[in-house]
Order: structure tokens, then sequence, then C-alpha cells
């Protein structure tokens, strides 16, 4: 049976990040997709120039309708905004089974911030103990842990204890910022500690990625079950995404990724 994703996120007009970017992740990775809005940006590759927030009661009237009503494999949740919604969503997803993919979305990739500073807090103690696996890039752990950013993979794995210890059954810490020729992602849990590494692809075809990342690894969770081989499947199809993003032309700044690959190269 084909999973129903719920991605409960922000919006991206330029189609390569936020909500655009995770209903199409979920498609190429097999799921139905569906979306609760947390916030409107005005974005492009370039930039964010303008963030209209979804007042929490709709968006709590957003997730009440879905889970009235469909049946929800799995959650990724992203851009959240403000402690007020974090909160928000919390209540609403407390009671529900539905494992939880939680991408701590706090800055953009030009560097504006989507997540106020006040509600860190929130999103450390509500969220982080529903989620099923917590996927922070560098800068968002620090900012999670209150840290300074690491710079190699001892730093990674102390950092990601650190994360399992705030309460997720699992972290996939990605070491995307670190410098070298790889990309190594940490996947920690109580039981297992795993690196997975793939090559760095030379692009500027990287807006959106840890949308994808998150609502491919959703997808897979629900399709396989255990998270280590979700989270084995989900690089995997980043990767290749990022890879193929050299076929598209857009913008001219951070170019999306290419979601749809599969269909221009099959194999």
């Amino acid at each position: 049976m084909i999973p129903n994703i719920l991605s409960v996120a922000g919006s991206d007009p330029s189609g390569g990040a936020g909500i655009q970017a995770d209903i199409k992740a979920i498609g190429a990775n097999g799921g139905y997709g569906m979306a609760v809005l947390t916030a409107l940006t005005a974005q492009n590759t370039r930039g964010v120039t303008g963030i209209e927030l979804i007042p929490p009661a709709f968006v709590t009237a957003q997730l009440q309708a879905i889970f009235a009503d469909v049946r929800v494999d799995a959650v990724k949740i992203g851009m959240l905004g403000t402690a007020a919604v974090t909160e928000a969503v919390a209540a609403e997803l407390a009671g529900q089974a539905a494992p939880i993919v939680l991408d701590p979305v706090m800055v953009a990739k030009g560097g504006d911030r989507l997540l106020a500073a006040e509600a860190v807090a929130a999103l450390r103690s509500r969220l982080m103990p529903l989620a099923r696996i917590v996927t922070p890039n560098l800068p968002e752990a620090a900012d999670l842990l209150g840290e300074a950013e690491v710079s190699d993979r001892a730093g990674m794995e102390r950092q990601a204890r650190a994360l399992l210890a705030l309460g997720p059954a699992a972290v996939l810490l990605k070491g995307g910022h670190l410098a070298g020729a790889d990309c190594p992602d940490l996947y920690l849990d109580a039981d297992r500690a795993e690196w997975l590494v793939s090559l760095r692809t030379d692009t500027r075809n990287t807006h959106g990625t840890g949308c994808t990342l998150s609502s491919a690894l959703a997808t897979q969770l629900a399709l396989l079950g255990d998270p280590l081989a979700a989270c084995r499947a989900a690089k995997t199809y980043v990767s290749r995404a990022i890879a193929g993003a050299e076929a598209l032309s857009v913008g001219s700044g951070h170019g999306p990724t290419d979601h749809f690959f599969l269909m221009r190269s099959p194999s």
C-alpha cells in the first residue's frame, strides 16, 4: 500500500525547498504527499525577502482535518517559525502513532533565520522527545545544544550523543558543512552508530537539500520500518538528486536538486 506522508512546513514559491520540495521528494520515493502549512515565504534561489506566519490555531485546524479523515503513515516536520506554532504542532502530534521525522529548520541557505530564537527551547523540549528521527545539520545541532559548531567527526559523535539525550529515538547528524571531499552523516540510536558517507558534488544546486532528505526519509521510514535502512535510502536519493540537478536551470543563486532524476535517468 502506498504510504501517506504528512509534511508540516513552510512554503517556498521557487519550488526548491519547503512544502514544494517535500511533496516532490515524497512522490519520488513512492509516497502520497500531504501538507500542513506553517508559513508563507517570499523567496527564490538567492534568499528570503518576506515571511507571513500561519496563525497557530489554523495550523491546528489543518492537522485536525487530516487526522480526522486520512491514515497518516509518517510525519515530516520542517519550518515552524515561532514557539506558538511549535507548541501547537506538538500538542496535536503527541497522541498520534505515526513516526515523526523532525528537521529542525532554523536558517535558510542564504542565512535568513526561519525559526525565532525563543522558539528553539520549545522545539527542544516539546518536539525532540516525539521524534523517531531528528535530522539537524551542524549549525542546527549547535543551536539546539547551545554550543559552538563542530568541525570534525569526533565533535559530531559527541554532539549526536548529546542530541540523543534530548529524547528522540534516533539522530541523523548531517556533516555536509565539514571540509573535505566527502559528506559524512552520522546515524545514532540507543543500539547502533553508523557513518553514511557520500562523495561531495561540486555544485551550487543545494537549495532545499535538508527538506528533501527529511521528506525522503519519512517516506522510506514508512516503507521500510527500520530507521537506519531508511536513512541509507534517503541519503542515496538525495546524493543522486544533487548530482542530477545539472540538468536543471532554475534561478541564479543556490539552485534546487532534481527530485525526479529517475524519470530522466532510470539507471
